[in-house]
């Protein structure tokens, strides 16, 4: 990903994405196959349909043309340390509930592009955004076609008047 900047706004362009899953084995799945049927494999990070004929003829089609096919969703906090994760706990000793960080921060989704059934097309280029000027954490998270999520935080600089 790579951020973009214009006095004190920001924006995010998701530039690569890619997973490294397997699920079955190509090779497996062909000698496993029926006449006719078809199964779909992740293998190396590609989905692969791989098919059988009614004569025993093989066959595999790359489903995955480019990276942004395993993209459902992706989301921008652009600043991701503003909002930190209280919980409440019991003290043993008082038997009161106390308010605790975590030490972790709550992801704030401030922009998002994902995919419907009707519209498949995907933004890869963030909205601006009006950001404070200084040091900050911009956090991306993307959810792949199979629902798991990944994040990744970028350090930045906005420049402007403090």
């Amino acid at each position: 990903m790579t951020p973009h900047f214009k006095g004190d706004q920001a924006a995010i362009e998701l530039t690569d994405f890619s997973v490294f899953y397997s699920q079955d084995s190509v090779a497996a799945v062909e000698a496993a196959l029926k006449e006719k049927g078809s199964k779909i494999v992740v293998e190396r990070g590609q989905i692969v349909k791989v098919s059988k004929d009614k004569d025993g003829v093989t066959s595999r089609e790359i489903l995955t043309k480019s990276w942004t096919d395993w993209v459902d969703y992706w989301s921008v906090d652009f600043n991701f340390e503003s909002k930190r994760e209280i919980i409440r706990v019991q003290s043993p000793e008082t038997n009161e509930w106390e308010e605790t960080w975590t030490g972790e921060f709550i992801f704030e989704n401030e922009w998002q592009s994902f995919r419907t059934r009707k519209n498949r097309a995907l933004e890869l280029t963030s909205a601006w955004h009006q950001c404070q000027p200084g040091r900050r954490k911009i956090a991306v998270k993307v959810v792949d076609i199979f629902g798991n999520d990944t994040m990744k935080i970028i350090d930045v600089n906005i420049e402007g008047k403090k």
